[in-house]
C-alpha cells in the first residue's frame, strides 16, 4: 500500500470515528424523560422559527451540533443552510429558553428538489402507499443544555408530531438517520426501517452511513398504544404523544385550513443564501429555474440568482398560474362508466391540498385514472367567513409521479355563479394578509410545486 492510499485510509478511519462518537453521544442524549408527566418550565416555547433571529439561531444551533459530530466541516458563516430551507415547502421548528434557540429539527415537504434523502434511498414503497410525505431532519439541541436534554427533546419531537399531523398535512415522516440513532427511532418512536439496505457514506452529512426509517402516522396511535399501553404514565409515550397537551406549543396563525406555513421574505432569503452564506452562487439551472417558478412575485427577482438565458424562454413557457396550499374536502360524483381499478362507487371522496383559478391537486380515496371527469362539490374552508360549497365541472388530466391516487383535475368551466365562488376563493387567497405576521403577508401568495405525470 502506497503513502498516499495509508494517508486517506487513516483519515477516513478518523474521520468515522469521530462520526461514530458523535452519534454513540447523541444516542445516549435520546434517552426518553425519567417523568412525562412532569410540568415543563414555561420558560420553555416550542414554535415555528419566523423571525431572522430564531432561524438564525437554529442554523448556527445546527451547524455547531453537526461540526462536533462529524456530520459537516465548519462553514465561514457558522450556520448549516441548505437549499431545502429556501422553500415554502420546509419549515424550522425550535425550542427556545429565555430568548435563546436550544433545540431545533426541519420538516421538510414534496418538492421539485425531492427529499435530501432520495439521493440515497428509493421512498417508492411509502409513495405507494398514498398520502402525504415529510422528511424530519437538522435535529438538534444544545449541548450547554445537556443537563436538561431529556427536558428538550422529547417536548419537541412531541410539537413535530403534532405539527406534521395537524398542521402539515403529514401521513408519512421518513428519516435518514446515523446507525447509532436507528434503535432510538425503532425502540422509542416505532419508526419501521426501509426495505433500502443502510449506506455507508451519506454526502448529506459529510459521508456518514445512513439507515432509512419510515413513521405512519395513521398507524401511529396504533404502534404507540401496542409498545406502551402497559407503561406507567410517567413514562407512556402513546398517552404522551397522543393524549397529553403541549402547554408550551406555539402554532403558527393559519388562514384558512393551509397545509403550510412559508416565513422566508425577499429579505430573509437575502439574508441567508446571498449574503450570510454563497448558496445561491452554487445552483445549476435546474434549481434557479425552480426558484423563480416558486417565488414567482416581482418582489423577490432582487434576491434570486438570474436565470440563464438558456432557460429563460423555457421557463416562461413552462411558468403556471400561482398555486395554493389548502386542505379543503371535496367529492367527485363521476358522468362517465366508472374506469376498472376505481372500484365500484360513482363518488370519490377528494383532498384537495392545491389550487389555482383553473386547476387543483387532490388526494383520492382510491386510485384514479386520466380522463375521468365530472362534478366536483368542494367545501371552501375558510376562516374569514363568506365561503360554502360550491359545485365544479372537472376532469382528471394527471397522474401523481408516484401514486395514481395523487391526482390534478382541470376545471373545464368556472363562469356562473357556482365558478364565480371559486374564483373569488382562490383570489382570496391570494390577496389575503397574514393577521399574525403582518410584515410576512406577501410570502403565502405562492403555492408548492408538486411535479406529476401523464398516464402513459
Amino acid at each position: 500500500m502506497d503513502k498516499e492510499q495509508r494517508n486517506l485510509n487513516e483519515n477516513r478511519t478518523g474521520q468515522l470515528k469521530k462520526s461514530v462518537a458523535g452519534a454513540t453521544h447523541c444516542i445516549k442524549m435520546c434517552a426518553p424523560m425519567s417523568r412525562l408527566d412532569k410540568p415543563l418550565s414555561r420558560k420553555f416555547i416550542f414554535k415555528l422559527a419566523q423571525t431572522r433571529g430564531e432561524l438564525e439561531g437554529c442554523f448556527r444551533l445546527l451547524h455547531d451540533e453537526y461540526v462536533q459530530a462529524g456530520f459537516m466541516k465548519p462553514d465561514p458563516s457558522g450556520m448549516r443552510v441548505t437549499l431545502h430551507h429556501a422553500f415554502p415547502t420546509t419549515s424550522t421548528l425550535m425550542c427556545g429558553y429565555d430568548g435563546q434557540v436550544v433545540g431545533t429539527v426541519s420538516l421538510i415537504r414534496e418538492n421539485g428538489l425531492g427529499f435530501p434523502m432520495q439521493r440515497i434511498f428509493d421512498l417508492d414503497e411509502i409513495f405507494q402507499a398514498g398520502g402525504s410525505v415529510a422528511e424530519v431532519s437538522a435535529l438538534a439541541v444544545c449541548r450547554r443544555f445537556h443537563s436538561v436534554k431529556d427536558r428538550i427533546l422529547m417536548p419537541l419531537l412531541k410539537f413535530l408530531y403534532e405539527y406534521a399531523e395537524y398542521r402539515f398535512d403529514t401521513r408519512h415522516l421518513v428519516i435518514a438517520t446515523h446507525p447509532q440513532y436507528i434503535d432510538f427511532y425503532e425502540e422509542v418512536l416505532c419508526f419501521r426501517r426501509l426495505s433500502c439496505p443502510p449506506v455507508d457514506h451519506y454526502d448529506f452529512v459529510n459521508d456518514a452511513p445512513a439507515v432509512g426509517a419510515h413513521l405512519d402516522l395513521e398507524k401511529a396511535k396504533d404502534y404507540f398504544f401496542q409498545k406502551y399501553a402497559d407503561v406507567p404514565l410517567e413514562k407512556n409515550l402513546h398517552h404522551y404523544f397522543t393524549v397529553a397537551a403541549l402547554p408550551n406549543g406555539q402554532f403558527p396563525h393559519q388562514r384558512f385550513d393551509t397545509t403550510m406555513d412559508p416565513v422566508m421574505t425577499p429579505e430573509l432569503i437575502d439574508y441567508f443564501f446571498n449574503r450570510q452564506t454563497k448558496r445561491f452562487s452554487t445552483l445549476g439551472e435546474a434549481e434557479i429555474q425552480l426558484l423563480h417558478t416558486v417565488y414567482n412575485l416581482p418582489s423577490y427577482q432582487y434576491c434570486l440568482p438570474p436565470l440563464p438565458e438558456s432557460v429563460q424562454q423555457a421557463h416562461e413557457q413552462s411558468r403556471i398560474s400561482r398555486r395554493f396550499p389548502v386542505k379543503c374536502p371535496a367529492r367527485l360524483r363521476i358522468s362517465q362508466d366508472v374506469p376498472d381499478g376505481c372500484g365500484d362507487s360513482d363518488s370519490i371522496e377528494l383532498t384537495i391540498y392545491e389550487c389555482s383559478e383553473r386547476v387543483f391537486c387532490a388526494h383520492a380515496d382510491r386510485p384514479l385514472s386520466v380522463g375521468l371527469g365530472g362534478e366536483v362539490d368542494v367545501e371552501l374552508v375558510s376562516d374569514m367567513g363568506g365561503f360554502g360549497r360550491c359545485t365544479l365541472p372537472a376532469e382528471v388530466v394527471r397522474l401523481g409521479r408516484h401514486s395514481s391516487r395523487v391526482v390534478m383535475l382541470h376545471i373545464r368551466d368556472t363562469s356562473g355563479e357556482q365558478g364565480r365562488l371559486w374564483l373569488e376563493f382562490v383570489r382570496t387567497l391570494d390577496n389575503a394578509d397574514m393577521p399574525a405576521l403582518p410584515d410576512l403577508g406577501e410570502t403565502s401568495r405562492f403555492g408548492s410545486i408538486t411535479w406529476f405525470q401523464n398516464s402513459d
